[in-house]
Parts: structure tokens; sequence; C-alpha cells
């Protein structure tokens, strides 16, 4: 069982990125996915996390510009980044909570991380 996260590179300011979420394995079901990110000398952070029941949880200071989507169906997460700033410069890793077929319980994974640099 792995995640596979993809979609990072260089942007210029004011632009935008697509960062790309895959979960494979003997999956049963993923409950929540979420995006954090870690930055130059900075502790890792959470980004946006879309819960089971849909619900979903944005950084302050990414709210109105970066939307965290899923699709249940081909295992996939999605962070789409707008209106991208400097300070969004990061490595961005994509995280999950999954049942998996086989094992009782609910498990932690993370995926490697996919490194978005935002610079003129």
């Amino acid at each position: 069982v792995q995640l596979q996260a993809s979609g990072g590179g260089l942007v210029q300011p004011g632009g935008s990125l697509r960062l790309s979420c895959e979960a494979s394995g003997s999956i049963f079901s993923i409950k929540s996915m979420a995006w954090y990110r870690q930055g130059p000398g900075y502790q890792r952070e959470l980004v946006a996390r879309v819960s089971t029941d849909g619900s979903i949880n944005y950084a302050d200071s990414v709210k109105g510009r970066f939307t965290i989507s899923r699709d249940n169906a081909r295992r996939m997460g999605y962070l789409q980044m707008n209106s991208l700033k400097p300070e969004d410069t990061a490595v961005y890793y994509c995280q999950a909570f999954m049942v998996i077929r086989g094992r009782p319980g609910t498990f932690d994974y993370w995926g490697h991380g996919t490194l978005v640099t935002v610079s003129s």
C-alpha cells in the first residue's frame, strides 16, 4: 500500500499548479485524505483535508486559493493551487487514513513529497 504524490514544479508568483495523490495496493477504503507541506526552516503543517463525510478544512493561509478534492473510485486526491505566492514554496505531502484489506483498523499513510517552488 502506498501513496504517490506528483505535480510539483517551478511556477511564477500568481501561477497555478495541480498536485495529485494516487493510492495503490490492497485498500479496502480511504477515510480522510489531506495535504501537508513543509517549507524551508518550517515545521510540517496541514494545508487541507477532506474527511470521510466530505467536510473540508483549509489552513487560513490558503483559503480562497487552494482547493482539495478526491475521487474515491479512482483512489485519487488532488490539490488545485491558484494565485501561488513565494511563501507557498515547500515540499507537499499527501496523507491518508485507510482501511487495508485483511487488516483490522485504520492506518496512517504518507506519500513521498513533491516540491513546489514559487519564484520569478
